[in-house]
């Protein structure tokens, strides 16, 4: 009540000369909103854009940070040995390198291209479940899956070079050109220095602001990791700055149902022709190997 009665005491003060120009202000506030609201109308009309609230339909929205799924489509495809479990592929000196998995069947191959015949091929010991392959200088990097031994070849004799050992599960590995970058079936990815095999950082992925588990099989390809998530047909791409999936592969038909006979598991398989810009995929024990296009 003290403040109401405060107000009228003002009001009854005041004088006619500062009536005029609380007046006058007033007059000019009205005057100014008016022009305020002309403009905005005339924006609205012209640019076809609300300026606050949801976007027009007829207009791109602003980015939101959610991953995109992206098309594509099937330049070709390849013959590939349909009893080979595939863990890693690579590209390199005009054909594929292919680590193998399953106990007793693990595998490190050259494959001619396109034909798909095995030229060279190294076998893993019965005990390991080969895993992730990946390219550092000439030396192919092989990892296995719960022993957590890795193992070095040269790339044109497939001589064992060295051992090394690590702390999580392989599962898919690559090389961005200065570390291996690992995969475990954890949301995070383990950036390794390719000499000592040393964990130097750790990068946690998000699809959509929440973790994305199950990576598997990995490439880089022109500054991004590709990523297969194990038992899903999709493949992710990962902003390695700061792990964000920014879009998504569907791989769902890629597939034909006249290629499946029952014996065929899940997509995985990524590797890239940097030279001719080539991206293949493949699954394992699928009889092909894809070449594709994004749209």
């Amino acid at each position: 009540m003290a403040r109401k009665s405060d107000k009228k005491h003002v009001a009854k003060a005041t004088t006619g000369g500062k009536r005029s120009r609380v007046l006058m202000v007033a007059v000019g506030v009205v005057l100014i909103t008016v022009v305020v609201l002309v403009a905005l109308s005339s924006m609205r009309s012209s640019s076809g854009v609300a300026p606050s609230g949801p976007a027009s339909p007829t207009t791109p929205a602003t980015s939101d940070g959610r991953a995109r799924q992206v098309p594509y489509e099937i330049v070709n495809s390849y013959p590939h040995d349909s009893t080979s479990f595939t863990q890693g592929l690579l590209w390199r000196d005009g054909g594929f390198y292919e680590s193998t998995g399953m106990y007793g069947h693990s595998k490190l191959r050259r494959l001619e291209f396109p034909s798909g015949k095995v030229l060279k091929e190294v076998s893993l010991a019965d005990d390991l479940f080969g895993e992730g392959l990946a390219l550092a200088d000439t030396r192919l990097i092989q990892l296995t899956w719960t022993t957590h031994r890795g193992f070095t070849y040269d790339i044109q004799s497939f001589k064992k070079l060295e051992e090394f050992r690590y702390d999580t599960e392989g599962w898919g590995l690559t090389y961005d050109g200065t570390n291996l970058i690992l995969s475990d079936g954890s949301s995070d990815l383990f950036y390794l220095d390719p000499h000592s095999f040393k964990v130097v950082k750790k990068l946690a992925v998000t699809r959509n602001g929440q973790p994305v588990t199950e990576l598997n099989e990995l490439e880089f390809i022109e500054g991004e990791i590709w990523s297969n998530v194990w038992q899903t047909d999709l493949v992710l791409r990962i902003d390695p700055a700061t792990g964000r999936v920014t879009s998504f592969l569907n791989m769902k038909d890629l597939l034909a149902p006249a290629d499946r006979t029952g014996t065929e598991d899940v997509l995985n398989g990524i590797a890239y022709d940097a030279d001719k810009k080539r991206i293949f995929l493949t699954g394992k024990r699928w009889p092909r190997i894809f070449e594709i296009k994004i749209k």
